[in-house]
């Protein structure tokens, strides 16, 4: 079983709910397997989004998830931090209600929490 941080209940807004994982990878097929292995727990493989992201030596690899644009933000965030070869995933369950742009401030938020879990400072935050 590849190395897989589970954060669960970081936030939730108008019925939306979200978590956040990953783990160290070194290439697409580690990757897919991390995100394989998440789903492989009910809750995950019912979410509506499981939403990646990760910087390879040979660029950034992401997945929306049909969360449009929400893999791009976990890009950016990678990359002003400098964490390499670690997926992160960000989870979300829909409540119903669309959330708008803050869909993507939440997953901002998620990612957040994960940096805060490895230790990982957000200069200018």
């Amino acid at each position: 079983m590849p190395d897989l941080k589970i954060i669960e209940g970081v936030l939730s807004d108008r019925g939306s709910k979200y978590a956040v994982s990953g783990g160290p990878v070194t290439s697409r097929a580690e990757a897919d397997a991390l995100v394989k292995a998440l789903k492989r727990k009910k809750k995950f493989a019912k979410a509506t989004h499981n939403t990646w992201a990760v910087l390879l030596p040979d660029g950034p690899l992401k997945a929306d998830d049909g969360e449009s644009g929400a893999g791009m933000v976990i890009v950016r965030m990678l990359e002003r931090v400098g964490l390499e070869n670690h997926v992160v995933i960000v989870t979300r369950w829909f409540g119903g209600t669309k959330l708008g742009g803050d869909r993507f401030r939440h997953v901002q938020s998620a990612v957040r929490s994960y940096f805060d879990e490895l230790g990982i400072d957000l200069q200018g935050d």
